[in-house]
């Protein structure tokens, strides 16, 4: 009898050493966000996504997510998530209390990668709308720290180009990962990305 090809230790063993490699990176990032009191400005906000492992995650997650539901979505969903997210955000600059936030991060990480990792299609509009609501709260998130920075408007730049770059890598690094073994690294990352939401909403219900 032969073994699933998913299931070959060859295969098995390179999804293994990828997934380590992806978490050391991961574990290495800041653990939280940026002193955007002592940077400020532009770089600031910039970084703000890099090093903030919980948007970090999700914001890739969006880019994997759309080579699974392929075009329009693959396109669409990079640039809705941003432009809701700038809407999120104004509503924290301005001070509305929204709660819940630091969990629907969590869960922006958790159920994306659920749907990376069950290959889940679901329908354009519901996609757009999924994403809608987990990209307000983490504007809302950005938001909420832009009156810290010595130039607030640079400083939504910053996130925003960052934000932008971090879905063109998950759609790049997506492509490839669809590619190995029948999309099984693809998978593979999917099932850390829900991990890790995992680890964020036991950090949030804490």
């Amino acid at each position: 009898m032969t073994l699933p090809q998913c299931l070959r230790p060859s295969a098995a063993r390179t999804c293994a050493l990828s997934m380590a490699f992806l978490l050391l990176i991961f574990s290495r990032m800041a653990e939280a966000h940026v002193d955007t009191d002592s940077v400020g400005g532009f770089a600031a906000g910039f970084l703000h996504p890099l090093t903030g492992l919980d948007h970090f995650t999700a914001m890739a997650a969006v880019g994997l997510w759309g080579v699974i539901l392929g075009r329009p979505a693959s396109w669409l969903l990079p640039v809705v998530f941003p432009m809701i997210m700038a809407l999120g955000s104004v509503v924290g600059i301005v001070g509305v209390a929204l709660p819940g936030i630091e969990i629907g991060i969590a869960l922006s990480a958790l159920v994306l990668g659920g749907f990376i990792a069950g290959r889940v299609r679901l329908p354009l509009w519901m996609a757009c709308a999924v994403i809608s609501v987990f990209a307000v709260c983490h504007g809302y998130a950005h938001g909420a720290e832009l009156p810290l920075a010595s130039d607030p408007f640079a400083f939504a730049m910053g996130f925003m180009l960052a934000t932008g770059s971090l879905h063109a890598a998950g759609i790049g690094v997506g492509i490839m990962a669809e590619r190995f073994r029948q999309g099984m690294l693809l998978r593979g990352l999917g099932i850390l990305t829900a991990l890790l939401g995992v680890y964020f909403l036991v950090e949030a219900l804490s």
